[in-house]
């Protein structure tokens, strides 16, 4: 038993490692808009809607609803503060409509997570009715924000070109649900097993799709290609 506890201790902190680095690779996007003093053409959804993933994860992870999660807590606790960096960036340099959605969707979201917390502790008495809750709901945004990948593997399939899909976030996305589901596994947890397995398959598509038409891509790249590949990265993102 000790030894399943320190194998998943030690599994925890590597998957806490890989998912840090895809939460800080909107970091040179941030310090473009930063120069810029503009969003352009950035889009601030993914950052909003993984503000609430995280919010929902790390609520999870608490001893009174999912005993024994403390890493789940740490990474996704500090993947909320940086997203909520990210928001306020966008906030800053955003124009007034954008500025708008941004403060409806934050208001949605923290009332959302509000009524969460206070169903699950005043209704719910034990950690398996408040993991269940609050895992099946985990899962289900999970789930959504999983489309925003598909769109991009859409893109491939009908240019049959990867280069609006980059390899390296696609092999840490791969490599984050297949740590996560180790983690899952060694102390068996449905609600991490389900969107990390869906995360590797995500990841296992993108690698054929690469194998498929990586020789039919024209790698000549101009401002355009590039600025189209970070907002494809960012929509990558919001699986983490």
């Amino acid at each position: 038993m000790t030894d399943t506890n320190t194998a998943r201790t030690i599994v925890g902190i590597i998957g806490n490692v890989i998912a840090f680095g895809l939460f800080s690779a909107p970091i040179p996007t941030m310090v473009k808009i930063w120069k810029m003093k503009s969003v352009s053409e950035f889009k601030p959804d993914p950052y909003v809607a993984t503000v609430l993933n995280c919010m929902m994860w790390t609520f999870y992870g608490l001893p009174f609803v999912q005993p024994d999660s403390l890493l789940v807590i740490t990474i996704n606790g500090a993947g909320l503060v940086m997203e909520l960096v990210y928001v306020i960036i966008f906030f800053i340099f955003a124009t007034s409509p954008v500025r708008k959605r941004i403060a409806i969707a934050m208001v949605i979201e923290v009332i959302f997570m509000a009524v969460v917390v206070f169903c699950t502790l005043y209704f719910l008495h034990t950690t398996k009715q408040r993991s269940m809750l609050v895992g099946i709901l985990c899962i289900i945004f999970n789930i959504i924000m999983y489309a925003s990948p598909l769109t991009v593997m859409a893109l491939v399939i009908k240019t049959k070109s990867v280069k609006y899909m980059p390899f390296f976030l696609s092999l840490a996305n791969f490599m984050n649900g297949a740590i996560w589901i180790v983690y899952a596994c060694l102390k068996f947890d449905l609600y991490i097993l389900i969107p990390n397995a869906l995360g590797c398959l995500s990841g296992t598509i993108q690698f054929i799709l690469y194998a498929l038409y990586y020789k039919t891509t024209n790698w000549k790249d101009d401002d355009e290609d590039k600025e189209r590949s970070n907002l494809n990265a960012e929509i990558e993102l919001s699986q983490a």
